[in-house]
């Protein structure tokens, strides 16, 4: 027992590290519904998620500027800013593809933050044409809402700690899921997790941070081993619901099950989401604050999870342009909100990184680049259409990375930063800052020098 002096200072130090203890975590899981032309949102469900908030409660503000959408959740009786995110959604890339010019589709969406003290309002925004947010939703909140949703989440096996540096709140949460495991492919999940955390932090700059991030893995069993490849007649009902074919791009591999792979999710504490799929098939996604996919058994697996984890964790752009996409730009090129990609080469994000005398656009091999790109992409859709081996598409990469190399590192403003026309899909009209990219190719360049500041920025986000 305590001496009876000690007493009062005993509860009051009680009572200070109640009133410190951070806040649960609260969701909001709504559904987008809409097409082309219009969009409309509604509350699913609210939960109350298990554990506290991870987040540094002192950056509670975005300042990143990322981001098709974003959410506000300001104080109902006072109009105190009390926490926002921007962030973008498969609907935001749907909405973009032939598809919703011609149907409506609804999808699952979530809104993260940590759990108020009292009554707010959520403000969902927008970018207009100039790019400023406006909102399109805004709902009120009550924490106190008994209907919340408190309910233990689904078992989706131990938590396993990959890299602990620190408490959540001090540092930069990546939770790694796993999805099409069995129980007895849990040792492999985790194997091929240790190994893409390696691969990411010997990346720049993610290497150089390293002591920044907490790694957590979770991997629920599946009934069956794999994932679904629908173009293929592959069918499978895995935990968190991941499949290649997604808006029709056979190597595009998304989950639409929201409420799924949440609530596993849950059960860690995480800011960033990477979901490795069971798989060897090339294919992988990544949707700025929402997940990034890769299938890890893939022999590109290197490239294709930093890459995919790029888009995620940052917001970057697909520099590349030679590829089938689903996507749609606009034909008036207004300026993208990627922090990597620019309609304006005069003026470009990145002027303070640009090289010194570098022509404005600069010239690169790109005529060269383009022809031998073109001829590749023909022979990449006839081994998917013959449904060759992956062997095959292996060694299709392995000929275009030296190829690729040999005339991005060679040209005569390779290394530099400047403006390089051919970026976010468009050959034409988009420029990126160097000549060759992570976000560009699949060779050893590693990131350029607008996705490197751009991540940089995102870890002091999150990160003390």
């Amino acid at each position: 027992m305590p001496h009876p002096a000690l007493r009062p200072l005993l509860l009051a130090c009680t009572a200070l590290a109640c009133l410190a203890a951070p806040p649960r975590t609260l969701r909001v899981d709504y559904g987008h519904t809409g097409d082309a032309a219009s969009e409309r949102f509604g509350v699913d469900r609210v939960v109350l998620e298990p554990l506290p908030w991870p987040g540094d409660p002192a950056k509670a503000v975005d300042a990143s500027n990322l981001g098709k959408y974003c959410f506000e959740v300001t104080d109902k009786a006072t109009g105190k800013l009390l926490y926002s995110r921007g962030f973008a959604s498969i609907y935001g890339e749907w909405e973009t593809t032939d598809e919703a010019k011609a149907a409506s589709r609804s999808f699952g969406e979530s809104l993260r933050f940590p759990r108020p003290d009292a009554p707010v309002r959520i403000t969902v925004k927008k970018r207009d044409e100039r790019n400023a947010f406006k909102a399109v939703w805004a709902f009120d909140l009550d924490p106190a809402d008994p209907l919340i949703e408190q309910a233990p989440a689904p078992e989706a096996g131990a938590l396993i700690a990959l890299q602990k540096a620190g408490e959540p709140a001090e540092k930069v949460d990546l939770l790694i899921l796993g999805d099409g495991y069995t129980a007895a492919e849990r040792g492999k999940f985790e194997a091929q997790a240790r190994k893409v955390m390696e691969f990411l932090f010997a990346q720049p700059p993610f290497k150089e941070h390293r002591k920044d991030f907490n790694v957590w893995a979770i991997c629920p069993a599946s009934k069956e081993s794999g994932i679904s490849r629908p173009s293929t007649g592959v069918h499978r009902r895995t935990p968190l619901g991941t499949t290649y074919d997604a808006f029709g791009s056979e190597r595009y591999v998304l989950t639409f099950d929201n409420r799924a792979w949440r609530d596993i999710a849950a059960q860690a504490p995480y800011e960033f989401v990477e979901i490795l799929t069971n798989s060897e098939t090339y294919g992988g996604g990544g949707i700025h604050n929402l997940y990034s996919t890769a299938s890890a058994g893939n022999s590109t697996i290197g490239y294709l999870f930093v890459h995919e984890f790029g888009h995620h964790f940052a917001g970057l752009a697909d520099e590349y342009y030679t590829s089938d996409v689903a996507i749609t730009n606009s034909p008036s090129r207004p300026e993208p909100w990627e922090p990597n990609a620019t309609a304006d080469p005069k003026n470009p994000k990145w002027k303070a990184l640009l090289t010194p005398g570098v022509p404005l656009p600069t010239p690169w091999k790109k005529d060269a680049f383009e022809a031998h790109s073109h001829d590749y992409q023909k022979e990449r859709r006839a081994i998917r259409a013959a449904n060759k081996p992956e062997s095959d598409m292996d060694a299709l990469f392995a000929r275009e990375k030296v190829f690729e190399t040999d005339l991005l590192g060679t040209d005569a403003h390779s290394g530099k930063v400047g403006a390089f026309e051919g970026a976010n899909y468009e050959a034409k009209g988009y420029f990126r800052s160097q000549e060759d990219c992570l976000m560009f190719t699949r060779n050893d360049a590693g990131f350029c020098a607008a996705c490197r500041a751009a991540i940089e920025k995102v870890i002091r986000q999150y990160a003390k």
